[in-house]
């Protein structure tokens, strides 16, 4: 008998406060072109592929995601956010081992990226299909980068060869069992994606060509930015 097909799940941290954005709410209930930046990223992964869940990881704290977000169908949250965000997707990974098997695919995405698109995602999950372990969207690195100098003043010591450099982006999709080992052993203050706790394995996570639309709203500027993106792609009446 074939093994059945595994299930796909997303995981959201949504537990950080967003202090490089500011504000009086943490940054993922920002609004972006009238809803909550962290709805919208919920419905832009639910919108556009099959997904058997999704979980959003939130502080212990949080009171606004009732308030901001609610109630939606298939979208379940986990009060259960760490001081990072490796230390949110791995309390998150517990909170669901129960439900989820060792070959399930766990798609984790920013809940500061509201405007992946379908296109990306599909690509993402056609070139993850047969993979034993997983990967991520990224881009290229285009832009001429410099190494600062240290000491009082800003200045550029030095220009970094860029060949073979990648940003990453989100979701970074992995195996359940694999993420999972992976966050346990890592340094959660130190580790800044999954890829980066799967690579200290000794595994090489399969790089996808992502989308220079799918930015990651960091500062509050970036806001009109993700507008200008999602009034872009908005169908037409």
């Amino acid at each position: 008998m074939a093994n059945p097909a595994p299930h796909r799940f997303a995981l959201i941290p949504a537990a950080g406060s967003g202090a490089r954005f500011g504000g009086r709410a943490p940054k993922q209930y920002a609004l972006v072109a009238g809803l909550p930046m962290l709805r919208r990223s919920i419905e832009a992964l639910h919108g556009a592929i099959v997904l058997d869940g999704v979980f959003v990881v939130l502080a212990p704290n949080d009171r606004l995601y009732a308030e901001y977000i609610g109630t939606m169908p298939g979208v379940e949250p986990l009060a259960c956010g760490g001081a990072t965000r490796a230390e949110s997707v791995r309390n998150g990974l517990a909170a669901i081992d129960r439900r989820v098997e060792a070959q399930d695919w766990i798609m984790v995405h920013d809940a500061a990226r509201p405007c992946i698109d379908v296109a990306t995602l599909r690509r993402l999950l056609s070139e993850l299909e047969d993979e034993p372990v997983g990967g991520l969207l990224a881009m290229p690195l285009a832009d001429t980068l410099k190494r600062a100098e240290t000491g009082a003043g800003l200045r550029a010591a030095s220009t970094e060869a860029r060949e073979g450099l990648w940003c990453a982006q989100t979701p970074q999709m992995f195996r359940y069992a694999i993420l999972q080992h992976a966050l346990r052993l890592a340094d959660l203050a130190k580790v800044t994606d999954e890829a980066q706790a799967i690579e200290a394995l000794g595994v090489k996570p399969r790089l996808v060509q992502g989308s220079p639309m799918n930015i990651k709203v960091t500062y509050p500027e970036d806001i009109a930015l993700a507008e200008a993106i999602l009034a872009q792609v908005k169908p037409r009446a």
